[in-house]
């Protein structure tokens, strides 16, 4: 094993922050939906709000600091091993003496799978979760921008696009963390999100 720097420090804050707000907009959002009942609703919706805010912030530094630093390019899908790392999740991964077939350096921190969910997240997911919730937000304001919303026909569509979009999430979010175990030990990429480096299997010579 070799250790190797991966991910930077602000890539880190990014991934940590990220995750404490989806996962209290997660909370809030399904007790707001009536789901349960601990804050009460008025609290439940002011935090959801103050989350989504904080969340629509931190997004646009990191879509910033993404084009800036060239990192986007660590987002661009390939079909390039794709099949061979699904058949090593779906069937190697409980061989000890299978390899994982994609090889993480620097310069290719996500495997072919990783490109292609994280491509959804970014192109489907959030952009769902941005527009809906925007709209449900200034749902009484959408008058005056000639969008009618005087049947609640609209509303209802809304509701579920923005429901829709956080339950994506939520699988998104549950997939994430279990793979996020799947390192040479349970917590090796965890650990690796929180420090940067990573242990890497080395190429036999």
């Amino acid at each position: 094993m070799s250790r190797v720097y991966i991910f930077k420090r602000f890539e880190r804050f990014w991934h940590w922050s990220q995750a404490v707000l989806i996962i209290l907009m997660l909370i809030t959002g399904f007790e707001v939906h009536g789901s349960f009942a601990a804050l009460g609703w008025q609290k439940a919706a002011n935090l959801h709000t103050m989350a989504a805010w904080a969340l629509i912030t931190l997004w646009a530094f990191a879509i910033f600091w993404h084009f800036t630093t060239g990192e986007w390019k660590q987002y661009i899908p390939t079909t390039e091993k794709v099949v061979a790392v699904m058949r090593y999740y779906a069937f190697g991964i409980f061989d000890p003496k299978a390899h994982h077939p994609f090889r993480t350096t620097q310069l290719t921190k996500h495997n072919p799978l990783q490109r292609l969910a994280y491509l959804f997240v970014k192109l489907f997911i959030s952009p769902l979760i941005w527009i809906s919730g925007l709209l449900y937000l200034y749902y009484h304001d959408l008058g005056a921008y000639g969008i009618g919303n005087q049947d609640g026909v609209q509303l209802g569509a809304i509701a579920v696009a923005h429901t829709l979009a956080a339950f994506l999430m939520l699988i998104f979010l549950i997939v994430h963390v279990y793979f996020a175990t799947t390192g040479h030990t349970p917590l090796a990429h965890i650990k690796a999100m929180i420090t940067g480096w990573e242990d890497l299997e080395q190429e036999a010579r």
